[in-house]
């Protein structure tokens, strides 16, 4: 995600860097490098018209230039005026009030709308409030099963029936959400291939019948400036609450990112970041605005760490790694969470310089599952006891994983380094000091 323009920016930055002293004309010569880099990812023109007008009336100003590090104040500025333009705030869903909360879902066809109501579905789900779903698609029937197909697959309740009017649809979905309890109705609505009017008129019929607490707009951020016009023609004619911005994880530029809601006036809820249905995240502008300047963001890899981890099982673990007592079990748990919490390169682009370590190749997804075979290969008591790999153990193991033995023993010497790191750290915390204590819980 950005990663063309996140690589721009940073050249500019380090040219500003190896001036030392900056000047007014530096100033305005760098902005104008930064000018390119957005139109060539992009972004609108007379976003970037805007912005950079804001940018540099600030960053010329005496306190920044005569600064102790005017680069950084620089940078600054233009962090600051980046994340105005994506709304200061995250706005959450409007999911307050009491009965079923109705959530409107519309797009252009192909742009992963029927896939980003599972993945809404399935985080309401996760947050304790029971969704019921529906396709209002009366046309493609094909569009219908694929949310039911969705539905089964997070366990989540589908309505569905033989109707081929799509208000009467939606209508007996809220019935059947008020009789069952549902907390929220996701409706999906007819994909179109461009503004249609008789879909938008089908859409206002479906709105006016049900009033939704929000209407969502699902844009493909790959299709740049198309999107952006496309949800600017959707609010107008329906009024839209939100936006959900797909396909983050592809070859976007980020034009529609840093557009759209300049262009529309209505807030980024949510991105979506791959096609696995829990593959959903919050849009938090100053995040955002921290990946597009390569600075990662941490807040989100926190939720995503969260979302997979137990607290007692994080405090087993503390405990273990204290006491320098992992073994092979610990390291499949481990690594099966780190997959669960997205690809790799996705989540070292949320960390500060990690988008540069995202292209390393031994940071393969490959070579993850390598490794995770390779452990599967060992037998239970290899697991817990690794100090039982002799050769011919590993020969075993080696065939049964389909990898060379090389890779075996790479993995062993890797894993008593490190467990000869832990023990070296939990010796010199008996001297003096605890290298452990950023671990410990808290004491109260």
């Amino acid at each position: 995600m950005f990663e063309n323009l996140t690589e721009r920016l940073s050249a500019v930055f380090r040219g500003l860097r190896s001036r030392g002293v900056l000047r007014p004309d530096d100033v305005k010569g760098a902005l104008r490098e930064v000018r390119v880099a957005l139109l060539e990812a992009d972004v609108q023109v007379k976003v970037v018209r805007e912005l950079l007008q804001r940018v540099e009336e600030r960053a010329l100003q005496e306190k920044v230039l005569e600064s102790l590090s005017p680069v950084a104040m620089v940078v600054k500025v233009l962090r600051d005026e980046m994340q105005a333009l994506l709304g200061a705030q995250p706005v959450p869903l409007d999911l307050d009030g009491h009965g079923v909360r109705r959530i409107l879902v519309a797009g252009l066809q192909g742009s992963g709308k029927t896939t980003t109501v599972a993945k809404l579905a399935r985080r309401l789900a996760s947050q304790g409030r029971v969704p019921l779903v529906v396709s209002t698609d009366v046309r493609r029937p094909a569009a219908r099963e694929q949310l039911a197909i969705l539905a089964r697959e997070i366990d989540v309740e589908v309505h569905d029936e033989a109707s081929q009017d799509a208000v009467a649809l939606a209508k007996g979905a809220l019935r059947r959400a008020e009789e069952e309890g549902h907390a929220v109705l996701l409706v999906d609505t007819a994909g179109r291939l461009h503004v249609d009017e008789e879909l938008m008129e089908e859409l206002r019929r479906i709105k006016e019948a049900l009033k939704p607490r929000e209407v969502l707009y699902v844009a493909d951020a790959m299709t740049g400036q198309d999107a952006v016009r496309a949800a600017a023609a959707f609010h107008e004619a329906v009024g839209v609450t939100g936006i959900v911005l797909t396909k983050m994880d592809g070859d976007a530029r980020g034009g529609a990112a840093l557009s759209i809601r300049h262009a529309t006036g209505v807030p980024v809820k949510f991105i979506g970041t791959g096609e696995r249905v829990d593959a959903l995240e919050p849009f938090r502008p100053e995040g955002m605005v921290s990946r597009i300047l390569g600075m990662g963001d941490v807040l989100s890899l926190v939720e995503k760490a969260e979302a997979v981890v137990d607290k007692e099982e994080a405090e087993r673990m503390r405990r273990k790694v204290v006491k320098a007592e992992l073994n092979f079990e610990d390291m499949l748990d481990q690594l099966r969470k780190v997959r669960k919490m997205g690809p790799l390169t996705s989540l070292l682009e949320l960390l500060p310089g990690g988008q540069k370590l995202a292209g390393l190749p031994e940071l393969d997804e490959k070579e993850m599952k390598h490794v995770e075979a390779l452990v599967l290969s060992m037998t239970p008591e290899e697991r817990r006891s690794p100090g039982l790999l002799n050769p011919s153990r590993k020969k075993r193991i080696a065939r049964g994983a389909g990898r060379p033995l090389d890779e075996v023993n790479r993995l062993v010497n890797q894993f008593k380094q490190m467990k000869k790191m832990l023990r070296r750290l939990q010796t010199k915390g008996r001297r003096g000091g605890n290298p452990f204590a950023g671990l410990a819980p808290a004491r109260r």
